[in-house]
């Protein structure tokens, strides 16, 4: 689908008439992120908009991205539901997805009916530059990481690393702090993030739903950042529950 002059990779699931739900993917990830979650959503009577966001997967290259305040994906999410005349959505968004659904919910609150938000980030912990050398050395390293990053990715994989990395890992923003704009969003929210993610910490979390009225809060023993791929079964059950 062209998109402010871009292609992205765009996937429906679920009937034409179910109530809209749009899938924002991790700062790494693509569509094949949510293959775990997206058959359980759509038999559950949603309409699942998952897309590769610019630059990822299968939509087209994209020389750098805008961490952290991802203006330009922002632009892309709203021009989507224009094209697919889509009013209202709910927004499930995992790390960098979470943080541009929380942008979005804040900037556009009559768009958003409800928002689910998995280990988001909203301003810079001192865990999460170990965590970043830790995914870097991996991507350098692993070999299996290597080959499941580059079927998702195809020619792109290292430039979407390396963009990744290097719009995260600067000096600037570790002033970064959205809280503020948090107040703005108005749907019923849920905060999820497991409390062993190795990139933010249990109380990152507890911030978030702080920030948001109303905002529930789940925080999931034993699990980690990849929370929704990794603990698939209990997190489709809690996000079903939540949105019905």
């Amino acid at each position: 689908m062209l998109i402010r002059g871009h292609n992205l990779h765009v996937e429906i699931h679920g009937a034409q008439d179910a109530p809209p739900m749009i899938l924002l993917h991790h700062g790494l990830g693509s569509v094949r992120a949510w293959k775990s979650n997206i058959p359980d959503l759509a038999a559950a009577g949603f309409r699942v908009i998952a897309y590769d966001r610019w630059g990822y997967g299968k939509s087209d290259a994209r020389p750098s991205l805008g961490q952290p305040y991802f203006a330009d994906d922002l632009a892309d999410l709203e021009q989507l539901m224009n094209q697919l005349e889509i009013d209202q959505a709910a927004l499930i968004g995992h790390s960098d997805g979470g943080t541009i659904a929380l942008y979005f919910a804040a900037a556009n609150p009559q768009r958003v009916t409800r928002l689910v938000v998995v280990a988001a980030h909203i301003y810079i912990e001192p865990k999460m530059q170990p965590g970043m050398q830790m995914i870097l050395h991996t991507f350098e390293s692993d070999p299996d990481f290597q080959k499941k990053f580059f079927r998702q990715h195809g020619e792109k994989a290292a430039s979407v690393f390396k963009n990744w990395y290097d719009g995260w890992y600067k000096v600037e923003h570790l002033a970064w702090d959205m809280r503020p704009t948090l107040s703005q969003i108005t749907c019923c929210t849920l905060v999820v993030q497991g409390e062993q993610d190795e990139h933010a910490s249990p109380q990152h979390a507890r911030d978030i739903a702080a920030a948001i009225r109303g905002a529930r809060l789940w925080l999931l023993p034993g699990a980690g950042h990849m929370l929704p791929q990794d603990c698939a079964e209990v997190f489709n059950r809690k996000v079903i529950d939540f949105l019905r």
